[in-house]
């Protein structure tokens, strides 16, 4: 992540007392904050998601933990390189496989009773105009070799899949063919005989596929702690670059108080005044404000005593820009809703009549939930 830049979020502000330079801060103030927050939550994220993948590792046992450690200490590349040469090594050893059964099938080959099986089945020749209804996938030796030969996506993948087609030439044969016909005789004979020639070769198969399982599974184990270990680390720079932000804010912060003049009592009442006017929701927000610069203030309760006058100058600024910034936002709503009535389409009377209730129930409700805000925040300036 690119380090955040700061020092242009808020501008300079100069000896002078000129309110547009207090804006300006005000606007930068907000900027940061907003930074800040945006690092917080991706912090929260990564170690929460550091943390949950932490738990699931708590089963692993102790010789695991410690190729935990090493495999964090390597990194992706060498997983990545590492994956590779293990791929490498497995399809070595799958063609040694598949080579060992390529003697198996030229075994087969040239057995006397395996010319019907050489090639694909010569439907019209033959006038066997049933065989694909019967037969839904033809299979015969020079395609399995041919597959087994192949360099391109349609080879074998594993000695399972030839093992697989062998048995489907002589399935199919015995299948279409009666039971009492030479060629359901010859195909039956055959399978006996492969399947007596591919038991030697079977358990070293099946040693390989779960070979392959294991190794496939600790590569996804290696790759997810390798993310973990990059979650962890990109954590860590995050928190340092909030850490950075906060300081910078603070200093911030204190230069321009340092520099502004003092709230006065008008602009006290002002506040005082556009906190009464404000939703609750935008009050509990100018407490929490209160709160973050003064830990003993109680911005919870049934009850809530703000003494402007107890503020610091640093909180009166934070509050003066809050409840100005929320009165702008809720006379736009306001002139929103005035120009959609003044729209309204005149013929639609009951509709209209209809609106002109929800209204009037809303500010109704409006004057009953500032009645009872202004008898929960008591304030005094």
């Amino acid at each position: 992540m690119e380090e955040m830049e700061l020092d242009g979020l808020i501008p300079y502000v100069g000896a002078g007392n000129c309110s547009s330079e207090i804006e300006a801060y005000g606007h930068g103030v907000d900027q940061i904050l907003k930074k800040v927050n945006e690092l917080e939550k991706r912090v929260s994220e990564v170690e929460q998601f550091h943390h949950d993948q932490s738990i699931k590792q708590l089963s692993i046992s102790k010789g695991s933990a410690r190729g935990k450690d090493e495999r964090q200490i390597s990194g992706l590349k060498k997983l990545q390189r590492d994956g590779c040469s293990r791929e490498a090594a497995a399809a070595k050893r799958m063609q040694q496989l598949i080579s060992q059964f390529g003697v198996i099938l030229r075994q087969i080959t040239q057995h006397k009773w395996a010319w019907p099986f050489l090639q694909p089945v010569d439907v019209k020749a033959l006038g066997l105009h049933d065989y694909h209804k019967v037969i839904e996938k033809p299979m015969d030796f020079g395609t399995i070799k041919k597959r087994m030969e192949a360099t391109d996506g349609t080879a074998y993948k594993n000695v399972q899949e030839i093992c697989a087609d062998m048995r489907l030439v002589f399935k199919n044969a015995m299948k279409y063919n009666d039971e009492k016909s030479e060629i359901h005789v010859m195909a039956k004979k055959l399978l006996g005989k492969f399947e007596e020639k591919w038991l030697p070769l079977h358990p070293k198969v099946a040693e390989e596929e779960k070979r392959l399982e294991q190794e496939e599974a600790e590569a996804q184990l290696d790759m997810q702690l390798a993310k973990d270990a990059a979650n962890a680390r990109m954590a860590r720079k995050i928190s340092n670059e909030l850490d950075k932000a906060d300081m910078h804010l603070e200093k911030l912060r204190a230069i321009v108080i340092s520099k502004c003049r003092k709230i006065s009592t008008d602009e006290k009442r002002k506040i005082a005044v556009a906190l009464d006017k404000l939703p609750m929701e935008d009050v509990d927000k100018a407490l929490e404000i209160v709160a973050e610069y003064d830990p003993s203030f109680q911005s919870k309760g049934d009850l809530v005593d703000l003494d402007l006058d107890a503020q610091s100058e640093r909180t009166l600024w934070r509050l003066k820009f809050f409840v100005k910034g929320a009165l702008e936002v809720q006379e736009k709503s306001s002139t929103v809703v005035v120009d959609a009535n003044n729209n309204h389409d005149r013929t639609n009377e009951n509709k209209a009549y209809c609106n002109n209730n929800k209204k009037r129930k809303k500010e109704i409700c409006s004057a009953i939930a500032r009645t009872a805000k202004k008898r929960s925040l008591k304030l005094s300036s």
